[in-house]
């Protein structure tokens, strides 16, 4: 895997066209969710991703400052359906906090996951903060990880 972990500005038109499928396929159409998926957020993210030797993005997450900057958060984890079960997902995670490390030391990072992956999250050393909430149709949970050095 050869992971890449670009502001928006550095993205090119073809992989950003290639983030907003595999994103909008995963979260819209597959998930039967009706909500403004591209938002304010991706201009200011910094977008770590993978490809395929197609070009097609098979692993993606963004990662931007929340609380005017005393926190970090991450969102829009989402892996291809061809490489699910692959344990991509675990290396996707592992480069975004590698991002948040390089670029965000120290801060407390503060995620809503979505409350099926829950457990997932709790393996990189998150705790849920709160009961669930619905966001978008789905339930989620707030779940916080004291920053990275």
């Amino acid at each position: 895997m050869t992971w890449k972990a670009k502001r928006f500005a550095e993205l090119t038109t073809t992989e950003l066209y290639k983030i907003y499928y595999l994103r909008t396929a995963t979260f819209v159409v597959g998930q039967d969710r009706v909500y403004q998926e591209v938002d304010d957020r991706d201009p200011q993210a910094i977008h770590v991703f993978d490809q395929d030797s197609a070009g097609d993005v098979v692993a993606y997450a963004r990662v931007y400052p929340i609380d005017d900057g005393a926190k970090v958060s991450f969102g829009r984890v989402v892996t291809s359906s061809k490489v699910r079960g692959q344990g991509i997902g675990r290396q996707l995670l592992e480069e975004v906090m590698k991002t948040i490390r390089d670029n965000f030391p120290g801060k407390t990072i503060e995620i809503e996951s979505q409350k099926q992956v829950e457990g997932f999250y709790q393996k990189f050393g998150f705790t849920s903060k709160g009961g669930t909430f619905i966001f978008e149709s789905t339930p989620h949970v707030v779940m916080v990880h004291e920053g990275l050095k």
